[in-house]
């Protein structure tokens, strides 16, 4: 079942092998390693059944993680539905500068805006339980997802608001801003593809894809403490246009970093008005 099924995924996921293992260890309700324990387990009509069911899905080029309704991220395990957008492993350095740029015993409030599944907020959030952090998001659906995942988890130290970017805020003063927020240009060839499943909103952002961009950097200024930072992840050729829309709108200390392809991916800027 195993080869066939990878035969069939070959021409429409570029892993094919480890999706047909993760679609029957699903459907057996058994850990991956459990398919190479029992290499000769005879499956019942109903699995195989099940399984093909699953495959099926898979070759319309359905993402694994709705078929199976998790991500991992950040080594904890999420929820995820097509109101959300699943989870990407570049995200994670996102997550890394974070921690790495505040102090960690320090009582830090933190705003994730645009939470989605609220991966970055609760990948924080499990890092640093003595953080206040804001999960903001404008769709009432992704909020119920990143609600969900906060409790599986038993993560608590997490507020969740819906709203548009900043305006869902309660209060200002916050030691950071993050966000992952949409910086695909509306006419990129890969949109449509990509949207197929996935939801728009939280993918494209104009016609050079910097629309949502722009808002955060205007008004995460007006909730930030002096010296308070805005880290923003962005297409990997968006850095130059990111780091001048920091400076035009006078943040400071501006640096961009690459994920682990050498892609620029995460800007950061410190808000110093004086």
């Amino acid at each position: 079942m195993l080869n066939q099924a990878s035969q069939q995924l070959a021409t429409s996921s570029e892993s094919p092998r480890l999706d047909a293992e993760l679609l029957l260890a699903y459907t057996l309700d058994k850990p991956r390693g459990y398919l190479y324990a029992n290499p000769e387990l005879n499956l019942s009509t109903q699995q195989i059944n099940n399984f093909l069911k699953l495959l099926n899905r898979r070759l319309t080029q359905e993402p694994i993680a709705y078929i199976l309704g998790y991500k991992e991220f950040y080594s904890i395990d999420l929820r995820v539905n097509k109101n959300v957008l699943i989870p990407r492993p570049e995200t994670e350095l996102l997550v890394e500068l974070v921690l790495a740029k505040l102090e960690s015993q320090a009582k830090i409030k933190l705003a994730d805006l645009g939470t989605g599944s609220g991966a970055i907020a609760l990948a924080i959030a499990y890092k640093r339980p003595n953080w206040q952090i804001f999960a903001t998001d404008k769709s009432t659906k992704a909020l119920a997802v990143a609600k969900n995942n906060a409790r599986r988890l038993s993560i608590q130290n997490i507020k969740f608001l819906q709203g548009n970017w900043c305006h869902a805020l309660p209060f200002r003063n916050l030691n950071a801003i993050v966000s992952n927020p949409p910086y695909i240009c509306k006419h990129d060839s890969h949109l449509q593809k990509i949207t197929k499943f996935e939801p728009t909103l939280a993918l494209a952002a104009g016609e050079a894809g910097l629309q949502h961009i722009k808002t955060i950097i205007k008004q995460a200024k007006k909730f930030l403490i002096t010296k308070g930072l805005l880290i923003l992840e962005h297409g990997f050729d968006q850095g130059n246009k990111v780091r001048q829309l920091m400076d035009d709108q006078k943040y400071t200390n501006i640096e961009t970093h690459q994920d682990l392809a050498g892609y620029e991916r995460v800007t950061i800027g410190y808000w110093n008005p004086f």
